[in-house]
């Protein structure tokens, strides 16, 4: 009942209409502790405890992630929490990239349950001592949310792992993406809590929150938003398996911007968005950004990176320094290669040890000569997977030491349990070669932090016996499906699956010279160090503002229900145009001139049958039939077919292929085909080709026909899943020009112009009109209506919602036409009409 009630979105939601130059609609408020929102007064404020006792020197940066980056720990004597920030965390880390006096604050959950009577007082401790603003969730929602729907789900699927079993337990089930939306859903209420002034910036992390733009931009429009997506992001044929492919990409887009690793990350991302919502994204300077009902979202690509500072202090210490002295002692005169891994299914820890066994086999030399030590950190996540992974793993290594070990030579070295940090901070500066062989990964920093630590420090190198100018080296094996490799380019990149690779990988590392190794390394550093954790924030931080600021420039509407939900983003005076509203003007004007588009504006664009309706002609016909009207179709498609549809309309007007042809009656016949020739372009149609090939394709032959024809009198354009080739100065604008000219020579000057269209080459005809207006043969300015189809960025001030409207928009009008004006003819009888037409 509500949809046959409210057609349009728009009129249901016309209260949300807002402008982004105005501050936020929700009152400022402050965050004296999580969950306590108060009205701020400024003058009479001075607790210096108080985030709001100072709420004009900072600027808010809050981060969003699934867990605080804090470190908890209980008393049990007493009962009292204590909680200390986790310096080595990169969310912590990422700080040094914002302008001095912004504030931080954190929200996400804590890696330990509290119990709920306690919760209240560990918010405010967190607050107060940390800026963390606790997301308390139940332990049967954390379970569902993270380690089942996140961990079960999502992680694997994007990491290209689609269920190859129809087991129960591994199809889909949405009671547990409801479980995501509450979880998520908490997240953001929490957020709104933190948000303090319109400056506010908020930054999500990572794919256990991606409903959160969306969530959170429907109680604050205005709010700065920007999302980091740390995984990959799979290609379009795994990611359209996932049963909530649209919820998830409509709610990302409610985002300004939207971060990746790689920039094959961004590129699937950009096809789904394609392939699964049909938007178009463009590429300027540099910067890729998608349209989305009429705001650009930002897409920035960018690996993440170390904390030099932070490695270079830890290398410092002496307990640090100490280990690095034990580990080379034990290991001297042996090659050392280093793995860091978490445990799970995609780090490719197995396909490593294979690829060491199968080195060994071959080249006997080296056996006594190589180690490989590999630490594995604990698991961040439960099931079978992990299970079957870790016992994969040790069953490898313990096959390895078997067969090539001995009493004081083992080749791998498990480290299977919790070490701290500054001990694996003295592996990575021991080590020769380190290997990171995931099948899949998204932000994996190991090679940086490895990098980082070879570079040493001048303790080290005394220790070490080397003087101030001896050159430090460093190597690195990666796969070619982490994301940092493209960033790596002095690295041996490897197929994880091909055990050959690997293994040719670790025997190059065996023959290289110091120079060699001297030149990777030096390489690597320079990149890691000026692209550090700081460069990383700053240049996202930096993208988000400019991101923003188009934004504020537009007037908006807020429409859809539940995770359809979004903002459509419109020029000022954009609005819906209503018969009433046309009628009237209509009714009082003595010359009217009508340009219509046909394609998508008469005709839905994906029709197979494009010839126009009965009714269609009918309408068109009643329009011709007033002798206060001047009718014209506007279209790219070419005369004959024109002609041919249009046969029976005697006195509509034909300005065919972009208004190369216009013809005042009735005109001659086209054909339709998808290598369309033209008498004055020809046009070449992709719309039933694979998407992605098509597109591919339209570009190529875009870029070699620019090229052959660079010295022509053409022009060649890309239009809606079409490329033409046209004679330079014909469009579709200078046709309506040459028409009002026309007419208005002739003494018939026009006191209302209207124009109705879709696409691109539309937006000429609403500029031609918009400017007519203005013309010194014109006595009076004519009112314009201009109109696009379906709300969007354009130049014409009205829109309707596709063409169905238009159609009854023409036939309204017409109504109103066929009516006697006479003074006996009631404002109730036209009333009625509007009302029967409506």
């Amino acid at each position: 009942m509500v949809l046959k009630s409210h057609t349009n979105l728009l009129d249901m939601c016309c209260e949300d209409v807002f402008d982004f130059q105005q501050p936020l609609r929700s009152p400022r408020h402050v965050v004296n502790s999580p969950g306590i929102i108060s009205d701020p007064d400024w003058e009479s404020s001075n607790d210096g405890n108080s985030v709001g006792s100072m709420p004009f020197c900072f600027k808010r940066k809050i981060i969003v992630a699934n867990f605080l980056p804090v470190i908890c720990a209980k008393n049990e004597a007493t009962g009292e929490w204590s909680f200390a920030m986790d310096d080595n965390q990169l969310l912590v880390q990422l700080k040094d990239g914002f302008p001095i006096g912004n504030e931080v604050i954190y929200v996400g959950s804590l890696n330990v349950q509290v119990d709920p009577i306690e919760q209240d007082r560990v918010s405010q401790k967190l607050f107060k001592e940390h800026r963390c603003v606790p997301t308390f969730l139940p332990a049967e929602l954390q379970h569902q949310f993270y380690h089942i729907f996140c961990k079960q789900h999502l992680w694997p699927l994007f990491h290209y792992m689609l269920p190859v079993c129809h087991d129960k337990d591994e199809l889909f089930d949405r009671s547990l993406f409801q479980a995501y939306v509450r979880a998520n859903k908490i997240f953001a209420d929490k957020i709104v809590e933190a948000v303090n002034s319109d400056d506010d910036c908020v930054w999500v992390h990572d794919y256990h929150l991606m409903l959160i733009p969306t969530l959170l931009r429907k109680k604050l429009h205005r709010i700065k938003v920007g999302f980091f997506l740390h995984s990959p992001f799979p290609s379009s044929e795994i990611y359209r398996t996932l049963p909530v492919r649209d919820e998830i990409l409509k709610s990302l887009l409610n985002a300004d911007l939207i971060g990746f690793q790689t920039f094959d990350y961004a590129r699937h991302f950009l096809s789904c968005c394609s392939r699964l919502l049909g938007l178009n994204y463009e590429s300027k300077r540099g910067h890729i950004g998608i349209e989305y009902f009429g705001r650009t979202v930002s897409l920035k690509i960018l690996a993440a990176g170390v904390h030099v500072g932070r490695l270079e202090a830890t290398l410092r210490l002496p307990a640090t320094i100490k280990k690095v002295q034990e580990i080379e002692s034990r290991y001297s005169g042996k090659l050392v290669i280093l793995g860091v891994d978490d445990m799970d299914i995609f780090k490719g820890i197995s396909l490593k040890l294979l690829g060491l066994e199968l080195l060994l086999e071959r080249t006997p030399k080296l056996r006594g000569k190589v180690v490989l030590v590999q630490i594995v950190n604990p698991a961040r996540s439960i099931g079978k997977d992990i299970e079957e992974a870790k016992y994969e793993a040790e069953s490898v290594a313990q096959r390895i030491n078997d067969k090539y070990g001995s009493a004081n030579y083992k080749p791998v070295v498990l480290i299977d349990y919790s070490i701290p940090f500054y001990e694996k901070i003295a592996f990575y500066a021991a080590s020769d070669c380190c290997i990171v062989n995931a099948v899949r990964d998204g932000m994996n920093l190991i090679p940086y932090e490895y990098t980082v630590c070879r570079q040493g420090n001048e303790e080290l190198d005394k220790l070490r016996g080397l003087n101030k100018s001896s050159s430090h080296t460093s190597t690195l094996i990666v796969s070619e499906f982490v994301g940092c490799s493209p960033s790596l380019s002095g690295a041996f990149r490897v197929n994880p699956w091909s055990m050959e690779d690997v293994a040719d990988a670790l025997y190059s590392v065996t023959d290289l010279t110091r120079y060699e190794k001297n030149l990777r390394h030096e390489k690597h550093y320079r990149y890691v160090r000026s692209h550090d954790v700081a460069y990383w924030a700053r240049s996202f931080d930096q993208d988000l503002d400019k991101a923003c600021i188009e934004q504020y420039s537009q007037r908006c509407w807020t429409t859809g229900f539940g995770l359809n939900f979004r903002v459509i983003a419109l020029s000022p005076g954009f609005r819906r145009l209503s018969l009433e509203h046309l009628a009237s003007s209509y009714k009082k004007a003595n010359r009217r001139m009508i340009f219509l588009d046909y394609d998508g504006t008469l005709v839905p664009q994906t029709s197979h049958d494009k010839s126009p309706s009965a009714e269609l002609i009918s309408t068109l016909n009643s329009l011709c039939s007033d002798m206060k009207n001047t009718v014209f179709i506007v279209s790219g498609r070419g005369r004959d077919s024109l002609s041919e549809w249009f046969a029976s309309c005697e006195n509509l007007g034909i300005a065919a292929e972009h208004g190369y042809f216009i013809r005042w009656n009735k005109a001659a016949e086209w054909e339709t085909s998808f290598s369309e020739p033209k008498e004055s372009a020809l046009v070449w149609h992709y719309q039933n080709t694979d998407h992605d090939f098509g597109s591919c394709q339209a570009k190529e032959l875009v870029s070699h026909l620019e090229r052959v024809l660079s010295n022509e009198p053409v022009v060649v354009r890309r239009g809606h899943q079409i490329v033409e080739v046209k004679p330079q100065g014909v469009s579709k604008g200078i046709s309506v020009d040459k028409i009002i000219r026309t007419l208005v020579s002739k003494g018939e000057v026009p006191d209302l112009l209207m124009c109705i269209g879709n696409d691109r080459s539309d937006e000429d005809m609403f500029e031609s009109i918009n400017r007519a207006t203005s013309l010194s043969e014109l006595p009076a300015a004519p009112e314009v209506f201009a109109c696009s189809v379906g709300p969007k960025a354009s130049k014409a001030n009205y829109y309707v919602d596709g063409c169905d409207e238009v159609i009854r928009l023409l036939k309204g009008v017409t109504a109103v036409s066929l009516q006697k004006d006479t003074a006996g003819h009631s404002h109730a009888a036209f009333e009625d009409t509007l009302e029967v037409v409506s």
